[in-house]
């Protein structure tokens, strides 16, 4: 699943997606069980059950017993899209369904135990498939806790290497939760139409039927759909036969579905939707590719870009070069998805995506879009090997799918798009990022104890960016070599990154040459006495890389070249000073992806108290003479820590002051280009996102120049009938200055294009620039839409609300809101972490505390999060009373130089 759509009159997507990847949910209705009995069941008709809820709480283990493991499921499904009374008072969306799981007995038992989950229980029965005869059940019980098991009693034995046979008929309800079987709304003009989707990721395959929900539980499935006449079915394996049947007076569709090989309930998936939705259909190889979306989608050949490059790719994987082994299906669907909490999902043979993923519209969507898609993309087909053919044993082990999938799509992107020159961006992408979280003492190993992973909320947490983000080739795909040349084997290697939450500094005396390491921490109150093997490559000064790490004539010593490593480097003073003193003659003399880690680096440790803070800020002086990205982003994400300490204080005019300084040259060397679409087209891949880092930061510091600028396109476009014609790389920067610049009129305009677009990248840009006004009434109303599906989705509802807290007038109206919606709001980590990320303050780190008190059973998989927002609150709380004093001292006298 990648770290991720609307509905017209045409199109109501019914989709059923059981994986491990995202959120969702299915809406299926089962058929009559007589009338598909013969066809679809190989065992006698389930009988009428009672249903009682386990009265001893939870079970002394959350994991199934391991003594039956499934061997096939045969699942029917029926989509019913439109309201049934559940009660005498409530109407719902309903889905019902059967199943038929067949399996083999390891060890006698008088229980089946399986995962059921939020669904109605109707019937079961029971085969012994080698003796052809039922088994009477004496009572079934549904676990009213976080096991979610589904315990049915038996009276009568089922003995070692025996093979028996559960039949379950089932209903459940079609929300609009984005998780499980869930409903989606797509709106175009006055109306509005229902469609459904699912996501399975990690346990949500037991809201749609019964079964054994654990990875290693592997098993084949047959898949039939019962749907309306003129829809589409899709599912994981093709088509096998499609006919029509009559049920109470109504003409259905009935289409069922090849074997799937076998497989892990999470990668099941089904896809229904109310209109045939045209496709695209590209053949490599031996197998079909086909590419699905919205038609108005498809005709304007926003899809075009997605089945242009995934065939591509996964010829790349199948080579020599990657995994020199074939894919191993017969055909490959992918389909954009109007509603979607993650950014895809691999389910086998039906890969689903958000539209930002998956659609690429020219003109409109940027070169960080056509990014994005192509590296979702890449890390989705990974899947196909990493996850789906190769599967961990338990989540526990979840960074096997997740990490090596991020990593291995940077090789499939640079296949394609070797101009892009990816594996570079790796640092800022992926290291930079799982440095953050990694270097707090609540962070996790990548492979937690498997007895500490057990419940729902257990495993979600693991989906974060340790385990998507912390992998590093050298480490995991080579054996190693240490600074003294001593090779490592892979497995010694591996287990100290593996086994072990953070990472280590390393810090050299290039005086005498010695090195040593300890555990990387922001807030070092916990001391792990943890040891990494690390594997170190230097150069110094004049010379390429070199295994000796003493300064040789007062020369620099420069460790983890190319930031091979997944460490921070520490030098003595006067190795620091050499190192930015020759930043300051000749920038050319240290790599360019080294120049960023020098930055990241000293501005981590200031924060550690390794350093001094004015260390790491003599690091951003050379900048001016700078025009590389990798360099430049690092240095303005280390800025922004800075910005979010001191924007409410007084030292943020110096800051802006010094800024200002900085970015002149950068603002300049780009001018030109701002007002040419096909000068910016001819920059490089990493020129284009600098050029937009040169108008964030000269327009947000008020450079006039710049701001004047961004409110011309802006108006331009408010009184140009015509079109809009801002180039896509700028539209989001330039939406959000000119909102921020602006009043009503111009949120209310902007508001009015976010309504009415049509695509998927051009609504985020137009979601995120809304959250820029400084008018506090409007950021009040822009949360309260958050709230309102049918304004603000609601797979886009938590990113609305950090998009607010980011900009300073609404941090503490976020920080409200969520307190106050919590139980509206998907408590998820990533908001919690969005929205704390200013607090630094002791009545903020109360306010934190408050919150974690009140709401403490209801934090689920946020709770992790909030542990964390709360050391890193304690942590920003001490730095700012070390540091504040210093950083503004030192900020007044480098803009009183210069003025």
């Amino acid at each position: 699943m990648a770290k991720g759509l609307y509905i017209s009159k045409v199109l109501a997507i019914a989709t059923v997606v059981l994986t491990v990847s995202s959120i969702g949910g299915i809406i299926a209705m089962m058929i009559a069980y007589e009338t598909m009995r013969i066809e679809v069941m190989p065992t006698p008709p389930p009988t009428p059950i009672i249903t009682t809820p386990y009265p001893t709480g939870p079970p002394p283990n959350m994991r199934l017993p391991g003594n039956l493991i499934p061997k096939s499921y045969d699942i029917l499904l029926q989509p019913h899209l439109y309201t049934v009374m559940t009660n005498a008072t409530n109407q719902s969306l309903i889905f019902t369904g059967n199943s038929t799981v067949c399996f083999k007995c390891l060890k006698n038992t008088t229980t089946i135990i399986l995962h059921s989950k939020e669904q109605n229980v109707n019937a079961v029965g029971v085969t012994d498939v080698d003796n052809i005869k039922s088994i009477k059940i004496t009572e079934t019980l549904l676990y009213g806790n976080e096991s979610n098991f589904l315990e049915i009693r038996l009276d009568g034995l089922l003995v070692e290497g025996g093979n028996y046979c559960l039949v379950t008929e089932f209903q459940g309800e079609l929300l609009d939760d984005l998780a499980g079987f869930y409903l989606s709304s797509y709106k175009k003009g006055p109306g509005k139409e229902d469609d459904t989707e699912s996501q399975m990721q990690p346990t949500d395959a037991r809201k749609v039927f019964p079964c054994f929900d654990e990875p290693a539980m592997k098993a084949t499935f047959k898949v039939t759909i019962i749907h309306r006449p003129g829809t589409t079915a899709l599912a994981n394996g093709k088509e096998r036969e499609t006919k029509y049947v009559d049920i109470d007076g109504e003409t259905w569709q009935v289409t069922s579905f090849q074997e799937t090989k076998i497989m892990s309930t999470y990668l099941l998936a089904i896809a229904v939707d109310i209109e045939i939705i045209l496709n695209l259909t590209f053949v490599f190889s031996i197998w079909f590719i086909k590419t699905y979306a919205r038609p108005e989608a498809i005709k304007a050949g926003h899809a075009n870009f997605a089945a242009s490059i995934t065939g591509k790719i996964l010829d790349f994987y199948e080579s020599p070069k990657c995994f020199d082994m074939s894919f191993p299906l017969s055909k490959l669907d992918q389909i954009a998805l109007p509603d979607f909490s993650a950014g895809a999902m691999e389910n086998w043979g039906l890969v689903t995506y958000r539209e930002t993923a998956l659609l690429y519209e020219d003109g409109v969507s940027s070169t960080a879009n056509k990014e994005w898609i192509a590296t979702v993309i890449a890390h989705e087909l990974a899947h196909q090997w990493f996850g789906n053919m190769v599967t961990m044993k338990w989540w526990n082990d979840l960074w096997l799918n997740e990490g090596f999938a991020t990593y291995i799509s940077y090789m499939g992107v640079d296949n394609i798009k070797p101009e892009w020159h990816m594996k570079d961006l790796i640092v800022l992408n992926d290291i930079q990022p799982a440095f953050q979280v990694d270097s707090l003492a609540s962070s996790h190993p990548l492979s937690s104890k498997e007895d500490d992973i057990q419940t729902s909320n257990d495993i979600t947490e693991l989906f974060d960016v340790i385990t998507y983000s912390k992998v590093k080739s050298d480490f995991y795909f080579r054996p190693a070599v240490d600074a003294n040349g001593d090779e490592y084997i892979i497995a010694e290697l591996m287990d100290t990154w593996t086994n072990q939450m953070g990472y280590p500094v390393i810090t050299i005396n290039t005086t005498t040459g010695a090195v040593f390491q300890r555990h990387f921490l922001l807030n070092q109150t916990s001391d792990y006495n943890f040891e990494w093997h690390v594997p170190i490559r230097v150069m110094k000064e004049g010379k390429h890389p070199h295994p000796k790490l003493q300064s040789e004539n007062d020369k620099w010593v420069l460790a983890n070249v190319d930031c091979k490593g997944y460490f921070r480097v520490n030098y003595d003073p006067a190795n620091w000073d050499r190192l930015l003193s020759q930043l300051e003659r000749n920038i050319h003399k240290i790599p360019i992806i080294n120049r960023g880690q020098l930055i990241d680096d000293a501005f981590n440790l200031a924060r550690a108290k390794q350093i001094n803070v004015t260390l790491a800020l003599r690091t951003t002086k050379y900048l001016r003479n700078d025009t590389e990205y990798i360099p430049w982003e690092s240095a303005l994400r280390n800025l922004d820590y800075f910005i979010l300490m001191f924007d409410r204080s007084e030292v943020y005019g110096p800051i802006q002051a010094y800024l200002r300084k900085q970015v002149r040259g950068l603002y300049q060397h780009f001018e030109n280009v701002t007002m040419n679409s096909t000068a910016i087209d001819q920059l490089s891949h990493s020129e284009q996102y600098n050029h937009i880092n040169s108008i964030l930061v000269a327009c947000s510091n008020e450079i006039q120049d710049c701001q004047k600028m961004v409110t011309t396109f802006f108006d331009d476009w408010m009184t140009n009938k015509t079109g809009n014609n801002i180039h896509p790389n700028l539209k989001a920067i330039i939406y959000c200055q000119a909102i921020a610049a602006g009043g009503e009129k111009e949120w209310e305009f902007a508001w009015g294009q976010f309504q009415n677009a049509t695509t998927a990248t051009e609504k985020d840009k137009l979601r995120y620039a809304l959250s820029c006004t400084k008018k506090i009434w409007l950021l009040n109303r822009y949360l309260e839409y958050t709230l309102d599906p049918d304004k603000i989705r609601k797979m886009d509802a938590v990113s609305t609300i950090n998009y607010i807290a980011r900009n300073v007038a609404g941090q503490a109206i976020a920080w409200n809101f969520v307190r106050a919606n919590w139980k509206r709001i998907m408590s998820l980590g990533g908001l919690i972490e969005g929205v704390t990320q200013r607090f630094s303050t002791d009545f903020e780190l109360h306010e934190l505390r408050e919150f974690q008190s009140n709401y403490n059973e209801e934090l689920g998989s946020a709770s992790r999060a909030l542990e964390q927002a709360i050391e890193r609150t304690q942590a920003n709380i001490k730095w700012v009373k070390e540091n504040k004093q210093t950083v503004l001292e030192w900020f007044r006298r480098e803009t009183s130089e210069s003025s």
